[in-house]
């Protein structure tokens, strides 16, 4: 079954760390996701860029708004997500304990839906 690890952390504590602490936090972020695609467990990783980058839209009435920023005001952000092939949902928090964000944010373990007829 197919999860997505979403990966919520807060920005300004990522933006805190010493280069040093982040670039280990990225070279162990990428040596885990290697792991996970030799075991054949990873379809995709990815990061994103920080919340000031983004724009949320809305469609009320077929008007289209657009805003800056996340909808939701919270104290985390979404910071990336995994998707990975795991045979439950005790693997899918297994795999998820393992990435190294899991120290300073939140992993999400969400089951992917798959739409009837796709």
């Amino acid at each position: 079954m197919k999860y997505v690890l979403l990966v919520y952390g807060e920005e300004k504590v990522l933006f805190a760390l010493t280069a040093e602490r982040s670039a280990k936090l990225d070279v162990d972020s990428l040596a885990y996701d290697r792991v996970l695609d030799q075991q054949g467990k990873l379809i995709i990783a990815q990061a994103l860029q920080p919340v000031r980058a983004s724009k949320s839209l809305r469609r009320r009435k077929g008007k289209r708004l657009v805003t800056d920023g996340p909808f939701a005001e919270t104290k985390e952000q979404l910071l990336g997500f995994v998707m990975v092939e795991a045979r439950d949902l005790d693997e899918a928090l297994e795999i998820a304990d393992g990435i190294p964000l899991a120290e300073l944010g939140t992993i999400e373990i969400r089951a992917a839906y798959d739409i009837p007829g796709s």
